[in-house]
C-alpha cells in the first residue's frame, strides 16, 4: 500500500492534465456499446472486441453485469470504467442505453467533463439524444460528435450536418468525410490531419490503414479511391470548406461547437481518430461546483462526491459500492476522508477502479479519476468527501417519478425483506421509494415502465423474493417544504395524501394537477417540488 502520509506529489498538475472523464450519449440501437467495447479494445483493456469468456458462462456483453442486462442486452446500470490510451488516462462513464433512465443518466453527466454523443447515420438526430444533449447543454459540457453506422444506407452528410445544427442550435465542424456510404463505404478524409483513412472489412478488429496526403489533388488517392467517388469527395469537401466552420478548440470547449467524425463502430473505424480527439479537443479535469465554494481540481487537498450507488455488482458478496468522482488533490489508498454529512472519519482501505464488471484496487486516483468504495451503506448519493473542509457539492438532482405503482411480496411474511430490498433500491437512486403516512405498504416511483421489470427481476435475483407490482391511487408525487407550521397544518389536513421518501422528507402523493393546484392556492408558504437536490445533508 502506498505510504498515505505522504504528501501529494508535485506531478498533480501533470497527471490532471492527461485526464479525460466522459460520457457516451445516445437513443438506444445507436451502437453505444460496441463503441464503448471498441474503446476498450484500442486502449488494450481487452484482448477482444465485443466479448468475452467468463468462466462457465456463456458469452456476454462486458459492460453488462445485471441479469436483466444480459438478457436483454441494454445497459441499464451506469459503469465507470479506466484505461490508458496513449500518453492519456480516459475515464469513460457509460450511461443507461434504455430511454427510460434519463435520472441515472443525469447524474451520471454530473461527473464528467465533456460527452460523446452518438448517432446513426441513417437516423441522425433521435429523441433521446436530443434530451440528452439537453442535459449536456444546461451542465455547458462540450460535446464531440460520432455519426455511427456508415457502412450501412446512411443519409446525405450534409443533411446530417445540418439536422444536428438546426435541431440542437449548435455549431458543427467535420473532423472527418466520408468516402461513399452503405456498400460502397471505403472509409473517411481526415479534413484535420490530411490524411486518407481506409476501413477493412474483412477485420473487424484492425485499425484502419492511414495514408498520408498532400492535400485533395495527391495522385494516391486514385489508387484506392474509384474516380466517381474521389469526384464527389473533392466536391463535397471543398462545399464544406466553404459552408461550415473550421475547428475551434476553444469553442468547443465552450459547448457551442462539436466536432464530427464519421465512422462504422462495429468495424473499429473512425474509432481511433474519435479517441484522439478526445485527447486533444477534450477538457481536462474541470472545477466542481459546491458550497460553500468552489472546488478546483489541481488544489492538494483531496476531495470527491459520489453520483452513484450500485448495490450486489457481486453475486458472490452481497455488497455496496459507491461511485466516487474524485473532483480535487491525488488520493492514495489508506487515505483517512471526512464524510461530510455524518462529520464522521472514513478510512479508504479497499477502493476499487472499474473495468466494466472486473475491478481492480486502487492505489491512487487523481482528480477526473472515477473509484468505486465498498460500503455497508454509509454512502449516498450526493455525499461529499474531503481531507476535513466542510465542502458540499452542488447540482445532482432527484426528479419526481412520473409514475406510481403499489409493491407486495409474493409472501406476505417477507414484508421485511421487501422493505429491506426497496431501501436499498432507494439508495442507489434507482427507484423514489414513499412511505405514505396511512397504511403499511409502500409507493414505488419511477420514470419509465420498465423500471419496474429491472426492480422485480434485481428483487427475485437479489433477495430471492417474488414481488408484484399493482396501481396505485396516486399518479404524482411532490416533495413539499416550508415553515414548519404550515407543513403540521397540511399533513394534519391531507393525511391521505403525505407521504415520505427514504430521507424522512415529506412528499405529496397526488390523483390529479387538481390536488397540486389546491395545495398551492391554500398554502401559498409552501413550495410543491418536482426535483430534490441530493446534497449529502
Amino acid at each position: 500500500m502506498l505510504d498515505a502520509a505522504k504528501p501529494n506529489r508535485p506531478d498533480l498538475p501533470a497527471e490532471i492534465a492527461r485526464r479525460r472523464t466522459f460520457a457516451i450519449i445516445s437513443h438506444p440501437d445507436a451502437g453505444k456499446t460496441t463503441l464503448t467495447e471498441k474503446f476498450l479494445l484500442y486502449g488494450g483493456a481487452i484482448q477482444m472486441a465485443g466479448q468475452v469468456r467468463a468462466k462457465g458462462e456463456a458469452r456476454r456483453t462486458r459492460s453488462d453485469f445485471m441479469q436483466m442486462e444480459k438478457d436483454r442486452g441494454i445497459s441499464v446500470s451506469a459503469s465507470a470504467m479506466s484505461f490508458d490510451f496513449e500518453k492519456y488516462r480516459f475515464n469513460l462513464v457509460d450511461t443507461p442505453g434504455h430511454s427510460d433512465f434519463s435520472e441515472d443518466t443525469y447524474r451520471t453527466l454530473t461527473a464528467v467533463d465533456a460527452a460523446i454523443m452518438v448517432i446513426d447515420g441513417a437516423k441522425g438526430v433521435e429523441s433521446q439524444t436530443r434530451k440528452l444533449f439537453e442535459v449536456c447543454r444546461m451542465r455547458d459540457l462540450p460535446i464531440l460528435t460520432f455519426c455511427n453506422k456508415m457502412d450501412r444506407e446512411s443519409r446525405d452528410t450534409f443533411e446530417i450536418i445540418d439536422e444536428i445544427q438546426e435541431m440542437l442550435a449548435i455549431h458543427v465542424t467535420p473532423a472527418s468525410w466520408p468516402i461513399g456510404v452503405g456498400r460502397e463505404f471505403l472509409g473517411c478524409y481526415d479534413m484535420l490531419n490530411n490524411r486518407l483513412e481506409l476501413m477493412d472489412r474483412a477485420d473487424r478488429n484492425k485499425v484502419a490503414e492511414s495514408i498520408r496526403l498532400e492535400g485533395l489533388d495527391d495522385p494516391k488517392l486514385a489508387d484506392h479511391v474509384p474516380a466517381h467517388l474521389l469526384d464527389q469527395l473533392r466536391e463535397e469537401v471543398e462545399m464544406a470548406r466553404e459552408l461550415l466552420p473550421e475547428m475551434d478548440a476553444g469553442e468547443v470547449l465552450a459547448g457551442q461547437m462539436t466536432p464530427i467524425w464519421f465512422g462504422s463502430a462495429i468495424n473499429s473505424f473512425g474509432v481511433k481518430e474519435l479517441m484522439d480527439g478526445i485527447a486533444n479537443y477534450g477538457p481536462e479535469p474541470q472545477p466542481q461546483s459546491a458550497e460553500p465554494r468552489q472546488i478546483a481540481p489541481d488544489e492538494t487537498k483531496v476531495s470527491g462526491f459520489v453520483f452513484k450507488v450500485q448495490a450486489n455488482m457481486d453475486a458472490k458478496h452481497r455488497d455496496r459500492v459507491a461511485f466516487v468522482r474524485m473532483a480535487s488533490g491525488h488520493f492514495r489508498r489508506g487515505m483517512k476522508l471526512t464524510h461530510v454529512r455524518t462529520k464522521k472519519p472514513m478510512a479508504i482501505s479497499n477502493p476499487v477502479m472499474f473495468l466494466a464488471s472486473d475491478r481492480e484496487l486502487a492505489e491512487e486516483a487523481w482528480a477526473g479519476d472515477i473509484i468505486g468504495i465498498p460500503n455497508h451503506g454509509q454512502l449516498r448519493i450526493g455525499d461529499t468527501l474531503t481531507e476535513g473542509e466542510a465542502l458540499r457539492v452542488t447540482g445532482i438532482p432527484s426528479f419526481a417519478p412520473e409514475l406510481l405503482q403499489g409493491v407486495r411480496a409474493g409472501d406476505p411474511m417477507k414484508a421485511k425483506h421487501l422493505e429491506k430490498a426497496l431501501m436499498q433500491f432507494a439508495e442507489e437512486g434507482a427507484a423514489k421509494v414513499f412511505k405514505p403516512n396511512i397504511g403499511s405498504g409502500f409507493i414505488v416511483g419511477v420514470v419509465g415502465q420498465l423500471q419496474f421489470e429491472v426492480l422485480a427481476s434485481r428483487i427475485e435475483q437479489e433477495y430471492g423474493l417474488p414481488v408484484r407490482f399493482e396501481a396505485s391511487q396516486f399518479t404524482s408525487a411532490r416533495w413539499v417544504s416550508g415553515p414548519k407550521a404550515q407543513l403540521e397544518k397540511l399533513v394534519d389536513a391531507n393525511k391521505q395524501h403525505i407521504g415520505y421518501d427514504n430521507d424522512g422528507d415529506p412528499v405529496f402523493l397526488t390523483r390529479l394537477q387538481w390536488d397540486i393546484d389546491r395545495v398551492e392556492r391554500d398554502y401559498p408558504e409552501l413550495t410543491l417540488s418536482a426535483t430534490k437536490e441530493l446534497h449529502g445533508e
